[in-house]
């Protein structure tokens, strides 16, 4: 008897209209009350909810709901706030809560800590990227008498709130060891947080016998470091925790996703729960492994389903795939995304504008939540089927029937809904508008010429001497990363455009206007370097996706990249070319403002690729070096127009790797090679930078000191300058620019805070090495903090000059 269910890891948070973005930046602002914004997600988790149980999902998922952050939401809710921002006893959770996010306006820098290093109390929580995607995390932060204590109020009330509304529950928490692993250690050395899981496992067991008296179905528990190169201390420590966490009684789903198991898989399978969570996308080589050594008595979750990706599933694959995998398990599966859809965006509904033939081809979180009701159906009525053939009885009809349908309306209705979406496959196989023989061709040339293509003319020391005699900087020089306020004005404007309210001519004299705003402001305050500000853009990978073939974009396809920052990731769906320039008038536009240098900024090519939706009919390698391509004729029009310095900002590019290490290679080979790509035609005397943020950079540094790129600007006043230490160490041989305040946080820094930052970078960094500069662009916030920060930033790198002008 087949027992088929199906469920999601995760749904997106943000709303299909991105209330939740609207009603965080509105209390932010102070114009939206909390029993408001409480009321918002109250409304956005019933609502969310419903949409899962309409297409038939056996439980709701609770708990993947977050303000800012679902890290951030086990920081509270494990009671491991950091005592660095003084929180006191009755001191508002929500409060609290966006003090970590975003830091506390209230405080300033100081030059130590009880935790014996240096920080800032009112600092934000460092933010990184949750593996290898787009999704930036709040990081926690462990010490040696880091305490736990459990504050279940705020989930146990939503489990409340789902049963209210009539739906079966299944809970879902951060497993405690993943939990450890995404932090990071602040105090004495030699503590090893791996220390701290003797005192959380007791929190972990009481919030389950929580969840258990509460009355939750399941709790599924996501450990994807299981997916991880672990070392032996953290795989050991697997068997001993989740056996002490099945005391609680509660049934367990151990969840998986991102990455294979490999040599973790057996530990997996044999871990004292009630069943197992598989990515069947990204891990689809060991499903059968996993249906063999997970015990018959646990329930197989597969996600069969791309929770990462846009493309519809091609459902007679997934099929061919989970037919055998029902057969070994005798009925008994679960049928899943392959990880939460808080990567993808929420429906494909409001998309009237996409072009019908790629609409066709897409589905979004609530399309592929239709898509495991159909592959539940299509199993179903195939086991109903062999156990009537078994039989000898029933009629046609009534054996491909779906189950709990009858007749020869559901059959056909099941059978036309196989053949829609075997059509839409198909249909994006055989699209002319998918391949480009030009592109083809190029690349064919390039690779007989490989090993010039993608090299500069000179080593960095000739280049460095041509550059400094080009460019005239002072030492310590300034700059900014790139993007400035976007001001209601420039917000309007643009959507006005959009609406054919404001025509292209109109548009483009009021983006002009504040691109000569940004060049008088960053005049007046000192900058040495600057930007035009990017006021004609929307976003650093839409805007160029827009202009280059193989690109198409949504209306409404936002995904969450942290707190109420979403991005609309374009649609790589074919060959990539770039028709024509894409920046140079306005860049050009805004070095005829000033006699100071202008940086051309451009995206590369591998942050396009990662913070895309990409094809997956090809190796991402191929997509990679197409849109290099494209990027290289950009920077020589650039460097025609006699812009000296350019921009290529690659932030994506540690995100990009694989989570394995034995994988690292091929992916950093191919990456780095795409970055050298469109710098290489670049001459000696143009100076190229790139600019990476919130990631770990120090296990790749030769791979980043590779790309060649003259400058390189990093985040770092997060991590008090932490990941410097790396770059120092390494000797890394090229210019560095170490940001030295977070734009991420409405708190403006002093001058003082910025110099002890940058005395520190000049004591691991050599000061002729040395740029000054944000951790990244503007864009998020207003002018007055950005102008009173900068102000306080040109400031800083003047002190710092006359300090070694001394020394």
């Amino acid at each position: 008897m087949t027992n088929i269910q199906i469920h999601i890891p995760g749904f997106p948070r943000i709303g299909a209209a991105r209330e939740l973005k609207t009603a965080l930046e509105r209390h932010w602002r102070g114009e939206l009350p909390a029993a408001a914004l409480e009321q918002t997600g109250r409304d956005l988790r019933a609502r969310h909810w419903a949409v899962q149980r309409l297409a038939g999902l056996d439980h709701v998922t609770v708990g993947d709901f977050a303000w800012y952050d679902h890290v951030a939401n086990h920081i509270q809710l494990l009671g491991c706030e950091p005592a660095r921002f003084g929180f006191t006893p009755g001191q508002d959770a929500l409060q609290r809560y966006f003090t970590m996010a975003r830091g506390d306006t209230g405080h300033h820098a100081h030059a130590g800590c009880a935790h014996g290093h240096a920080c800032q109390q009112g600092a934000a929580l460092e933010m990184t990227k949750w593996f290898d995607t787009n999704y930036h995390y709040l990081v926690p932060e462990f010490a040696a008498d880091t305490a736990f204590s459990l504050h279940a109020e705020r989930l146990l009330a939503e489990v409340a709130e789902a049963q209210a509304l009539g739906h079966p529950v299944k809970a879902v928490l951060l497993g405690p060891l993943t939990f450890l692993w995404l932090g990071k250690e602040k105090g004495e050395p030699g503590f090893d947080r791996l220390d701290l899981l003797e005192r959380l496992l007791p929190v972990y067991g009481a919030l389950l016998a929580q969840l258990k008296r509460a009355g939750a179905a399941w709790v599924q528990i996501d450990e994807p470091i299981l997916g991880l190169d672990l070392p032996a201390a953290w795989r050991n420590a697997f068997e001993p925790a989740y056996w002490q966490l099945s005391q609680a009684g509660a049934p367990l789903l151990l969840a998986t996703y991102f990455s294979p198991l490999e040599e973790n898989l057996g530990l997996a399978c044999r871990l004292s729960v009630a069943g197992l969570h598989v990515d069947g996308v990204r891990a689809a080589h060991e499903l059968t492994s996993v249906a063999d050594w997970l015990p018959g008595h646990k329930v197989l979750s597969v996600g069969i389903v791309d929770g990462r990706n846009v493309w519809r599933t091609d459902l007679d694959a997934a099929l061919a795939v989970l037919r055998p995998l029902c057969a070994k398990r005798s009925g008994q599966l679960w049928l899943s995304t392959s990880c939460s859809l808080l990567h993808v965006p929420y429906s494909l509904q409001q998309e009237s504008a996409l072009d019908p033939e790629i609409r066709s081809w897409l589905a979004f979180a609530t399309e592929k939540l239709d898509e495991l009701a159909l592959l539940r159906t299509a199993l179903a009525g195939a086991d109903a089927a062999n156990a009537a053939d078994t039989a000898g009885t029933a009629d046609t009809a009534d054996i491909a029937a779906p189950v709990g349908t009858t007749g020869t309306a559901d059959t056909a209705d099941l059978t036309a809904a196989l053949a829609a979406a075997r059509a839409a496959v198909a249909s994006r196989r055989a699209s002319p508008r998918v391949h480009n023989a030009a592109v083809a061709a190029r690349l064919a040339d390039l690779a007989q010429g490989e090993r010039c293509a993608d090299r500069r003319a000179s080593p960095f020391p000739q280049r460095q001497v041509a550059q400094r005699e080009r460019l005239g900087l002072p030492s310590f020089p300034t700059t900014t990363i790139g993007s400035f306020p976007q001001t209601a004005d420039i917000r309007a404007a643009r959507a006005a455009h959009k609406r054919g309210e404001l025509d292209a001519a109109s548009y483009e004299r009021a983006m002009l206007a504040h691109i000569a705003d940004a060049v008088h402001r960053q005049e007046l305050l000192g900058l040495d370097v600057l930007v035009h500000g990017e006021a004609e853009r929307n976003d650093m990978v839409e805007y160029f996706g827009e202009q280059l073939d193989g690109f198409t974009f949504t209306q409404h396809g936002w995904v969450q990249s942290y707190g109420s920052r979403c991005v609309k990731p374009p649609l790589i769906y074919g060959d990539v070319s770039r028709p024509q320039p894409m920046t140079v008038a306005w860049t050009a536009h805004a070095q005829r403002l000033t006699k100071r240098p202008m940086k051309g900024m451009l995206t590369g090519p591998v942050t396009i690729l990662q913070w895309s939706f990409v094809r997956d009919d090809q190796p991402r390698a191929t997509t990679a070096r197409q849109i290099a391509l494209a990027i290289r004729d950009e920077v020589a029009d650039l460097e025609q127009a006699g812009i000296a310095i350019i921009q290529i900002d690659e932030p994506a590019l540690r995100e990009g790797l694989p989570l394995r290490r034995a994988r690292w290679d091929d992916y950093l080979d191919w990456a780095t090679g795409a970055f050298r790509l469109t710098a290489a035609v670049a001459s000696d005397s143009t100076q190229i930078h790139t600019h990476m943020c919130y990631a770990e950079f120090n296990d790749i540094l030769p791979q980043i000191a590779a790309m060649d790129a003259d400058v390189i600007t990093i985040e770092t006043s997060r991590s008090d300058m932490e990941l410097l230490a790396g770059f120092g160490q390494f000797r890394y041989p090229n210019e560095i620019g170490p940001g030295v305040y977070d734009i991420h946080s409405p708190r403006v820094p002093d001058q003082e805070q910025m110099v002890r930052l940058l005395r520190k970078a000049s004591a691991v960094i050599a000061p002729d090495q040395l740029w000054v500069n944000p951790d990244c662009g503007l864009k998020t916030r207003g002018w007055d903090e950005t102008e009173a920060a900068l102000r306080n930033m040109v400031a800083a790198a003047r002190q710092l000059r006359e300090e070694h002008a001394i020394y």
